[in-house]
């Protein structure tokens, strides 16, 4: 058996963690200057006017933003892979909804952002887009693990 099995409370640490993971995506959607929608959306302050974006940031922080994106897809789709039980408590946080908007929202901006720029050495080019569709790919298999196993699944048994 794995480790939930055995202890049985770790169902209620990952969903006491779930609101950190999503707050990832905030995180990112905020560095970007998007504004996130749902549930979590937080109330925008009047002085905070959207400078910095995807396309004119810093290309180091573009840099660890798409790192960043991509550790923590592939973290999510590998927890999700060997341990689809999971998902039950995922969605309990509207995890598909959650993540749809983000990828909806960051996805072609960050892509734009990685194509428009001009880089010194190509291969930084290549690396990041690289990465950016690693996330995309991971992203849409985390999606298709929670769906499975949420709808799915309880039909098919």
């Amino acid at each position: 058996g794995n480790i939930f099995t055995q202890q049985p409370s770790y169902f209620s640490d990952l969903d006491e963690t779930l609101p950190t993971v999503l707050q990832v995506f905030n995180n990112i959607l905020h560095k970007c200057g998007l504004r996130c929608e749902g549930a979590s959306a937080e109330p925008q302050k009047l002085e905070e006017k959207v400078s910095v974006t995807a396309g004119n940031m810093p290309l180091q922080e573009l840099k660890d933003i798409v790192l960043y994106l991509c550790d923590t897809c592939t973290t999510l789709w590998a927890f999700l892979d060997v341990f689809p039980l999971a998902c039950q408590t995922f969605q309990k946080h509207e995890f598909c909804y959650r993540l749809a908007s983000f990828y909806e929202l960051a996805i072609p901006e960050l892509e734009s952002a990685i194509k428009k720029r001009h880089y010194e050495d190509n291969s930084v080019f290549a690396d990041l887009w690289r990465r950016i569709s690693h996330s995309r790919k991971k992203m849409i298999e985390v999606f298709h693990i929670l769906v499975n196993q949420v709808c799915l699944q309880p039909i098919l048994e």
